[in-house]
């Protein structure tokens, strides 16, 4: 029986218990998309629009190399967007628990299109300024720490908890879908017409979401306790006291800061494989293959009650299929290693993810998934300094698997360090 959408928390629901069919037990589970019209216009609206973001983060990329002819200048987009992501993803965040979380939606969505008109907009005057460029990415990256916190609250009011994790595998795959062709769709565009068109196709890419975000009922959050307004140091008052939840975020740390060999991946097509710029472009995309995987066959996930192990469990798989990698000088099973890596990183995300989502009262999952983007943000590109000062310090070798293995070893005394988290269960999930 389907969950019935209303503003009201369906997170308790509980429906009855059917023997799902083979197909589900395997590829993606598709039940949040058919039982829950709101989520499904959700995920279409947010595939869409993610894909015309990704080609625009391309075609900003290019044209800013186009102007400058630094790569520098390259780099510092990066940079304009990771500084705005960290600093306004605690504090959409505490919005996000503030106010209306379909407003807020529809505000940060709305805002996100504008600059992508403002981008059109230059391109078609030819008012080509780096400067500019510069400044709406950073908006950007605003209207993104608003949005998603937003969003990703929404689920667990739109769908029964049973269906978070197959609803997580579908974001996932929304994201790694997204990273893999939109950068390679916004190549083709922007070689056949133009930056304009890129930005003009992510224009009208936002209309899935805006579309969406205006078809959900109202989402306001539930009041906090003694009916405080919400601030971001309460949310992380509340994760401090909340040891299974704060593992969640240690054990991505463990697997982005330790074990994260992309800034690496340059020198190892050249020293390891005698490559050149397609053999990094394919360490680049394995991972994502593998994660595209990972969401493609999520069924068996579904099943899977202790949250906690399973996340201990993938952690420690990408830290090996790193360090296996690291040994590897035959560049196929360097990518099938890599691709391991990807699909291990989506296993631990869902179950993260669902564990943020089931074990947190709506009062404060605004504020903990702002805590998720400023990880998922600021990680891997401490991993992207560590990784690189190893390897100068040692070598790429040294780096890649000592990363792996360290991981490895971190995770493990996590989960010896707090058993209570490897127990976790989500039948009754306690944050």
């Amino acid at each position: 029986m389907a969950p019935t959408t209303t503003s009201g928390d369906t997170s308790q629901a509980r429906p009855e218990k059917r023997e799902k069919p083979l197909r589900s037990r395997i590829f993606a589970d598709l039940t949040p998309l058919r039982t829950s019209p709101d989520y499904r216009r959700l995920w279409c609206g947010n595939t869409i629009s993610w894909m015309g973001q990704q080609m625009t983060a391309l075609a900003v990329s290019l044209q800013v190399y186009a102007i400058t002819r630094s790569t520098f200048a390259v780099g510092l987009v990066g940079l304009c967007s990771l500084v705005p992501l960290v600093v306004f993803g605690l504090y959409g965040g505490a919005i996000a628990d503030t106010v209306d979380r379909r407003k807020l939606g529809l505000v940060s969505a709305a805002g996100a299109t504008a600059m992508s008109v403002t981008l059109a907009g230059a391109a078609l005057a030819g008012y080509h300024r780096v400067w500019l460029l510069y400044t709406v990415v950073a908006l950007q990256a605003v209207c993104f720490a608003m949005n998603s916190p937003a969003r990703s609250s929404m689920i667990p009011r739109l769908l029964p908890t049973e269906q978070l994790p197959a609803a997580n595998a579908l974001n996932s795959l929304t994201s790694n879908l997204g990273l893999m062709g939109g950068p390679m769709l916004g190549g083709v565009i922007v070689g056949l017409w133009g930056y304009q068109a890129a930005y003009l196709i992510d224009v009208v890419a936002f209309s899935g979401s805006l579309y969406a975000m205006w078809r959900l009922p109202s989402m306001r959050p539930e009041q906090a306790e003694g009916g405080r307004r919400a601030s971001v140091l309460d949310g992380l008052r509340f994760l401090a006291t909340r040891p299974n939840l704060r593992m969640t975020f240690f054990s991505d740390l463990a697997a982005m800061v330790l074990a994260q060999p992309r800034a690496l991946f340059p020198a190892v097509a050249v020293l390891w494989f005698a490559g050149d710029a397609k053999t990094v472009g394919l360490l680049v995309a394995a991972p994502a293959v593998g994660a595209v995987l990972g969401g493609l066959f999520s069924g068996w996930l579904g099943g899977i009650r202790r949250h906690g192990l399973a996340i201990l469990v993938a952690v420690a798989s990408w830290g090996a299929a790193i360090a296996c990698f690291g040994l590897s000088r035959h560049l196929w099973l360097g990518l099938v290693f890599l691709a391991v890596a990807g699909c291990a990183d989506t296993v631990s995300m869902v179950f993260r993810s669902t564990m943020l989502q089931a074990a947190t009262p709506d009062a404060m999952r605004g504020r903990l998934q702002g805590v998720f983007i400023v990880v998922v943000a600021g990680g891997p590109r401490l991993g992207d300094f560590l990784a690189g000062s190893a390897a100068d310090l040692t070598s790429p070798a040294t780096a890649v698997v000592g990363g792996g293995l360290a991981c490895v070893l971190v995770v493990t005394a996590l989960g010896l360090g707090r058993r209570a988290f490897a127990r976790y269960d989500a039948r009754d999930p306690q944050p």
